[in-house]
């Protein structure tokens, strides 16, 4: 294609169309804001092609460096990891915007009303991080249960070659997995779980219907503290809000069986941590899994990272390969749909 054109510029010049030529080999891409790709808190750079295709990103540095050269001139903002936040006074120096694209299904990082306020729509991305989430799930429930972190170490470390009593797990095959939040991602966790014979309770705002129910085998609890109260295996999977702020307290973990786990899927301000802590030291509860905390990672010398019966990772349920990828083709679809007029097929609104 380039080459051709290549071949058809001379005679084109001769037809007096120069100034056509040059307008179609100079056109620009819609601008973006973005954290710079390959530096903390950005997008891998390997993701690159998948937005370059279609804009050119300025990043927050250059943005910060060149403002006259560059504010009228952003249309999208792309959040990725909570680095780049869009604040008054950012909304402010960008006349142009359209669009806050944010990468991931969580928006409470986000002021939603102000950024409407501006005229400028918000998207997230929230299929394609189902099934990884859901995996990650299951995965820190298994780890947990069977202790695995510690037979990597003992592999690594042993003096020995009998383990101690205390490294013998849980089976998970059986157990009952209570499930917080059986909204998308609650419901693709019990279906894994039927997997492994478990007996399933959830409890969610509204109740699913009863062929859903009986697809996988799970029981409604209306009430939560009934499921506390019944499971093994507690996974939380809701949505930060107002509501759910710290919803896992300390009352709500002396509920639990003393031979329980919680796993936390969300958000790491759903669970209190300073709570969680003393009832795993005292022996409220026999473990926890952690994919979110707060802050993310935890600093080091954090109590939760002293505790042999805990798994914290640093926000890892959709850091796969190909569920990053979708999750940027998804933030390029929502972004170019705003900025062709129409409307974002992920548009959050509050």
């Amino acid at each position: 294609m380039f080459h051709s054109l290549c071949r058809a510029v001379p005679l084109l010049l001769r037809r007096g169309l120069k100034q056509t030529v040059v307008t179609q080999m100079s056109m620009e891409k819609p601008l973006i804001l973005a954290t710079a790709l390959g530096t903390p808190g950005g997008m891998y750079q390997c993701f690159a092609p998948v937005i370059e295709k279609h804009f050119t990103i300025i990043s927050s540095e250059e943005f910060s460096q060149n403002r006259e050269r560059f504010a009228d001139k952003i249309r999208a903002i792309f959040v990725w990891g909570g680095m780049l936040i869009p604040d008054r006074d950012l909304l402010q120096l960008l006349p142009n915007l359209e669009v806050v694209v944010n990468g991931g299904v969580g928006v409470d990082h986000l002021d939603i009303p102000l950024i409407n306020s501006f005229g400028v729509k918000v998207s997230n991305t929230p299929n394609v991080v189902d099934n990884a989430t859901a995996d990650m799930g299951m995965a820190l429930m298994l780890a947990s249960a069977r202790k695995l972190l510690y037979g990597q170490s003992y592999s690594l470390c042993h003096e020995e070659e009998d383990m101690p009593e205390s490294s013998m797990g849980t089976d998970v095959s059986g157990a009952t997995l209570g499930i917080i939040g059986m909204g998308r991602i609650g419901y693709k966790i019990a279906k894994r779980a039927q997997g492994f014979e478990m007996k399933i309770l959830y409890h969610n705002r509204n109740r699913r219907k009863e062929e859903e129910e009986r697809a996988v085998g799970a029981r409604y609890c209306a009430e939560m503290v009934e499921l506390l109260r019944e499971s093994d295996f507690v996974m939380v999977v809701v949505n930060l809000s107002p509501q759910t702020h710290k919803l896992i307290g300390a009352r709500e973990l002396a509920m639990m069986k003393p031979t329980a786990t919680l796993i936390n899927v969300s958000r790491g301000l759903v669970v209190d941590q300073d709570a969680l802590v003393d009832s795993l030291q005292r022996g409220v509860i026999r473990a926890a899994a952690l994919d979110v905390t707060y802050p993310e990672p935890l600093p080091r010398g954090h109590p939760l990272l002293a505790l042999p019966n805990v798994i914290a990772l640093p926000h890892m349920g959709t850091h796969t390969l190909e569920t990053t990828q979708l999750m940027i083709e998804r933030m390029v679809t929502n972004a170019l749909a705003a900025l062709n007029g129409g409307q974002p097929p992920d548009e959050v609104k509050v």
